[in-house]
């Protein structure tokens, strides 16, 4: 097996989250002391750290996350190295044509923009580089399976477009990567994403990690 790479931001007590999403806690429920072991209690979203979108977050009718099969969520991936991208700036299709052969292979993408430096800080969640609407109808084109990124949602502005473009095609969206500067330049490797089994839910966060090959 080769190098594990873990891409998962960490899930801790008042970690940050989107300004309308439910504000993540996590505290202990009992303890040695008080019930004689250690439990703790989690309030969270679906969509807090590192997570997945199922067609459900925008399809009343979508699948959901429990539906999802897990072939989907464990992939081929290639990295985009988008890190020269300034904040607020689009990221285009002519930002995929380097690692077109790997695209055509049947590789899913992984954007890197390093915006990942910016978490934990609410700045994260503001001003990071974008996938443009072009581009969300290029992966449709393109028949790409899964599209992951360091950015906390592909698009702030145009966000209802770029999702429904993209998980109305059956894009999968892993969102709030990190690491990925570990990640290797120009070759392949396996990225899983796996969700909890929410059942009829919309998304999930996931233990996010890259196997080299």
């Amino acid at each position: 097996m080769g190098k594990i790479i873990d891409l998962t931001a960490p899930m801790f007590n008042g970690a940050p989250t989107m300004p309308m999403d439910p504000k993540f806690a996590i505290t202990w429920h009992c303890t040695l002391e008080t019930l004689g072991y250690n439990l703790s209690r989690l309030t969270t979203s679906t969509h807090q750290g590192t997570h997945i979108d199922a067609p459900r977050h925008f399809f009343n009718n979508g699948e959901c996350i429990d539906e999802i099969a897990l072939e989907r969520c464990v992939v081929k991936a290639v990295k985009v190295d988008l890190t020269g991208k300034q904040p607020g700036e689009a990221i285009e299709a002519e930002d995929m044509q380097p690692y077109l052969s790997f695209i055509e292979q049947g590789c899913c993408i992984l954007l890197h923009t390093g915006w990942e430096k910016h978490f934990p800080e609410q700045s994260f969640f503001s001003g990071f580089p974008y996938v443009s609407k072009s581009l969300a109808d290029w992966f449709v084109e393109k028949n790409i399976g899964l599209v992951g990124m360091d950015m906390p949602t592909p698009n702030g502005e145009d966000w209802q477009y770029v999702h429904i473009k993209m998980l109305g095609a059956g894009i999968l969206i892993v969102e709030g990567l990190a690491n990925m500067e570990q990640l290797p330049d120009n070759e392949v490797f396996t990225f899983f994403s796996l969700p909890l089994k929410l059942q009829g839910r919309d998304g999930s966060p996931v233990r996010a990690i890259a196997i080299t090959d």
